[in-house]
């Protein structure tokens, strides 16, 4: 049984986060996440938007921390080697009558403090955006949006975290936590670990974490978004990323793009039941591509490679980031939907405020590295500094995902990383991401976990237990 200065519940990038921050000072520290892997959560249908903070309140929190988020998140993307893309984004309006809401938009996100942000007029959109509805005929162009892989945010900050000292135990659910002395007691099926304080980030399930406290005040219920991603082919299909004018529950359907290249459309906004619910339907996707073929007509529904959705933590209209006075010790970090990756920083940062006026104290580490190497992605490299990774090491120019260009030493590199499953090598790699789904790839993925992981192959799931590939027993030869 260890003793913790911190525990971090959720290891989505909220959590990742706050363990990296933490991470910089004299503290010991662990984040326990439940499934197999880290973005396992929330985290894994996040659209990557880092947005400018155009479509919050003046006065809320999320607002503030959007913002401050998207301004650290430049430096946190250099630090740790993250593909952050500033590409700006655009709200549209389609009639005249619309244009005042374009302005109540501006100024409020001017209030907020958001740089550059200017209505821009039809003959500029024809001549940036050529595929945009032509019908459009006004927009809110705001320059410091970005895009980042959110995998990678999720995974980069926490190996960062664990080279400065974080321990970092997944398949760990907390079961239980109760108060003895002045530390909690924390069961999971991990085993017992006790922490002075505690840092509830647990998405969904947050609210079940906070009851086992006696905090019962807020309910998290789940928000379904369906999104579809289109084929590398059409990732020119935009230059920014384009929003219709946002509704009272959601910022609408989207033209996302994305930092592997990829578009995406969606999401839809639907309040379910279940925490588990990540069905797609023929109904979300002809309410996707109407709203999508709204804002750029040429798009096609054979574009189509992936159908996927994911289940944002709503909460009220706000985050809820507090201390528990009734629960001294315990930090509330829930209610983290849209623009929660773009707050990540930011609510990292915020937290470490509540647990000082808790009563922790900080202290500076002598050596904290900031730094972490970039990844290699052939995909994002030219050939030539490609031919040179091959002469120092073959296992660059054995190519396992034809479609997305990843190579053997990438796979064998992200399971060093931590990768433990077809999906954790997908999401930290791009291997079975492409057109054919890992139609050609996914059996060598497969082979090279069982050998990397010394397990059998049969062994190896898409996503946890449960989610085996291979079936059958294991021949002897």
């Amino acid at each position: 049984m260890k003793r913790y200065d911190v525990v971090i519940i959720g290891g989505g990038v909220v959590g990742a986060s706050i363990a990296r921050k933490l991470s910089q000072y004299r503290l010991k520290i662990a984040l326990l996440e439940k499934e197999e892997e880290l973005a396992f959560g929330v985290s894994k249908s996040n659209s990557g938007i880092i947005h400018p903070g155009t479509q919050n309140p003046p006065n809320s929190l999320k607002g503030h921390l959007c913002v401050q988020g998207n301004y650290l998140m430049r430096k946190i993307a250099m630090d740790l080697g993250v593909d952050f893309k500033e590409v700006g984004e655009l709200i549209v309006a389609f009639q005249e009558n619309e244009i005042p809401e374009l302005l109540r938009l501006k100024k409020e996100a001017e209030l907020l403090g958001v740089p550059g942000l200017e209505i821009v007029d039809r003959a500029w959109l024809r001549k940036r955006e050529p595929n945009l509805n032509a019908e459009a005929c006004a927009a809110l162009y705001a320059p410091t949006a970005g895009i980042v892989s959110p995998y990678r945010v999720v995974y980069d900050n926490a190996e960062n975290a664990v080279r400065n000292g974080a321990e970092i135990h997944t398949l760990a659910e907390v079961e239980a936590i109760t108060k003895k002395d002045t530390f909690f007691v924390i069961r999971t099926k991990k085993g017992i670990f006790n922490a002075k304080y505690i840092v509830n980030s647990a998405g969904l399930f947050s609210d079940r974490i906070a009851n086992m406290v006696g905090i019962n005040d807020f309910y998290v219920h789940p928000r379904k978004g369906e999104e579809f991603l289109l084929d590398k082919k059409k990732e020119n299909l935009t230059n920014h990323l384009i929003f219709p004018l946002p509704t009272k529950t959601s910022k609408g359907i989207l033209i996302i793009k994305t930092s592997d290249g990829n578009p995406m459309i969606g999401p839809t906004a639907e309040d379910v039941e279940s925490k588990d619910d990540l069905s797609t339907s023929d109904e979300g996707l002809a309410k996707v591509i109407s709203a999508a073929k709204r804002l750029v007509p040429s798009i096609d529904e054979n574009d189509i490679i992936s159908y996927f959705a994911g289940l944002r933590p709503a909460s009220g209209k706000d985050f809820i980031i507090r201390r528990e006075k009734s629960v001294p010790g315990f930090i509330t970090v829930a209610g983290i939907q849209s623009p929660g990756l773009t707050a990540a920083p930011a609510i990292a940062a915020l937290v470490c405020r509540l647990l000082g006026e808790s009563g922790l104290t900080f202290k500076r580490k002598i050596f904290f590295h900031a730094h972490r190497k970039k990844t290699i992605h052939l995909f994002t490299i030219s050939p030539e500094h490609t031919k040179s990774l091959i002469r120092k090491d073959p296992a660059y120019g054995d190519i396992v995902c034809r479609c997305e260009i990843v190579s053997r030493k990438e796979i064998e590199d992200s399971i060093s990383r931590g990768a433990r499953t077809a999906d954790g090598v997908k999401f930290r790699t791009r291997a079975q991401a492409g057109r054919c789904h890992g139609t050609f790839c996914t059996s060598r993925v497969l082979k090279i976990l069982a050998e990397k992981c010394k397990k059998p192959v049969t062994e190896i799931t898409k996503r946890g237990k449960g989610s085996e590939i291979v079936k059958g027993e294991k021949r002897v030869a």
